[in-house]
């Protein structure tokens, strides 16, 4: 169970930290809590606020690799906040939330759009060489797949879940490709962290899944 009193001291000190001044901002809290009311919408199995404080904890892990990790921290707050699973438009209109929560917040415009731009980023988890910031954000957001066996199956088990209108078929064939896709990067994890510590066991994790996926280990009908 989240801890919605600690995310929102969470919350409160990565905004308070990337802002520019020290003047008072009116009802801090406000944007907290409309962002903690999306991550406990009810399509949501995977994408929750557990996803939410792991991803948090994960870039806690990581923030010296970042330039900035108070925007990238602020960016995992927003990174799912729109979130229906039919729609491939979720990282924009999370992204354009973005943009129009922080520019009311009081953010400059320079950083608003370096929060909105790393959110973007999670559509593809292929931050560049030198994006330190995008590096952590992505790493932090697939870290997940690193997770011990038990852990992994139950983050399988809820992303069947939030697409449970895609028939089995449809969805073991849309899954291995992500599989795929996945196995066929040079590289999962950017940060010289996640590749010491996560990439073998996420690529282990993949491996088996794909495996377990194919027609051939499917029970008869």
């Amino acid at each position: 169970m989240a801890d919605l009193d600690d995310l929102r001291s969470r919350w409160l000190r990565a905004f308070l930290a990337a802002r520019d001044d020290d003047s008072c901002v009116i009802a801090p809290y406000r944007y907290a809590d409309a962002l903690l009311s999306r991550w406990q919408e009810p399509q949501r199995h995977y994408h929750t606020l557990t996803h939410l404080t792991a991803v948090l904890d994960h870039v806690d892990v990581l923030e010296k690799y970042a330039d900035d990790p108070d925007l990238v921290r602020l960016a995992a707050w927003f990174h799912d906040a729109v979130y229906l699973p039919e729609r491939s438009t979720n990282e924009e209109r999370s992204a354009r939330l973005a943009e129009r929560a922080l520019s009311e917040a009081g953010l400059t415009a320079a950083k608003t759009a370096e929060v909105a731009r790393l959110v973007r980023l999670t559509a593809g988890h292929d931050p560049a060489d030198g994006d330190r910031n995008g590096q952590v954000l992505c790493d932090a957001d697939l870290a997940i797949l690193a997770a011990p066996p038990s852990a992994y199956a139950a983050y399988t088990a809820a992303v069947r879940e939030e697409y449970h209108f895609v028939p089995n078929d449809a969805f073991r064939a849309g899954r291995s490709d992500v599989l795929r896709h996945l196995l066929a990067l040079p590289r999962l994890f950017s940060t010289p962290y996640g590749r010491e510590h996560w990439e073998a066991t996420a690529r282990y994790n993949l491996r088996s899944e794909l495996e377990m996926l194919s027609p051939s280990t499917q029970p008869d009908a």
